[in-house]
């Protein structure tokens, strides 16, 4: 077989076809897929199931993984849960359980590990239980929000300072922190402009985590966050990805958003696993 990248829209996102990643990569494979990656910023494999240890071993290949802490029910391991399972039962969780309402602010448009002082280069998850219908995730380019500004946008945005906030976020899907939470959970300052060092090309990080532009009045700083993240939401920038069990996409969390949609959390099973890959870039100062 023949390693095939396949782009999905004009803008972003490409099948990655002819390779299974759930064997060791050699160098000049993963070059490929790494290439891939900085041009495409999401992509997609099919028909890959992966276990816990293969999920960690390809997402190695981009660096090493952050470890998941907080309310996730993956906590003190390499992966995010993202599910209506019990991790220890399997049962299904009540709607009204308090871990269902921490997942609900995955449906805003985010970028992962973005309130974290070291943020995350990208993402890789997997799908392993799916749905019969809903649960869909949506991506958006980022990096086609930075190419839409002017030249004096560009120039004035370029040394901007972003505050993102984790408890910011989830408190605007309701969820409130404990005070032995909060205890963890800092908000962290980075640059808003971000260039891939391979390609050169510029993006901007943002999404629901990024709560404010630093040294800006309130109303102003709300006003360029909001405008652009529909500027990376237009539907021409977009990708909605309907999953089947065993596909598992890889993504950037510094040039690419995404949010998940909602499905029958009552009489359906979703399980999804993600690992994050942390760029190793400081915070701002």
């Amino acid at each position: 077989m023949t390693l095939t990248v396949s782009p999905v829209t004009s803008e972003f996102c490409a099948r990655v076809s002819g390779v299974d990643i759930n064997q060791p990569l050699d160098d000049a494979t993963f070059a490929i897929i790494r290439a891939a990656f900085d041009e495409h910023l999401v992509l997609i494999f099919s028909d890959q199931p992966m276990t816990d240890e293969q999920q960690i071993m390809f997402s190695e290949r981009f660096g090493p993984l952050e470890g998941t802490r907080g309310v996730n029910p993956g906590s003190g391991t390499p992966f995010a849960r993202q599910s209506n399972l019990d991790i220890n039962s399997g049962a299904v969780i009540p709607a009204d359980d308090r871990r269902m309402f921490y997942q609900k602010a995955n449906m805003f448009w985010h970028a992962d590990s973005s309130f974290k002082k070291v943020p995350s280069l990208c993402s890789v998850l997997t799908a392993r239980i799916v749905p019969p219908e809903g649960g869909a995730t949506e991506f958006a380019s980022t990096r086609a929000a930075y190419a839409s500004l002017s030249e004096a946008e560009k120039a004035e945005f370029e040394e901007l300072v972003i505050e993102h906030d984790f408890a910011h976020s989830r408190g605007l899907a309701g969820f409130t922190f404990t005070a032995a939470e909060l205890a963890n959970i800092n908000p962290a300052r980075h640059r808003l402009v971000r260039t891939n060092k391979a390609n050169g090309l510029k993006s901007v990080m943002i999404g629901v985590h990024a709560k404010c532009v630093v040294g800006w009045p309130e109303d102003e700083s709300r006003a360029l966050l909001d405008d652009l993240l529909a500027r990376a939401t237009r539907a021409e920038n977009t990708y909605r990805h309907e999953w089947r069990a065993g596909d598992v996409i890889v993504w950037d969390n510094q040039a690419a958003v995404h949010r998940a949609t909602e499905f029958d959390t009552t009489h359906h099973q979703r399980l999804m696993q993600r690992t994050t890959i942390s760029s190793g870039i400081p915070v701002a100062t």
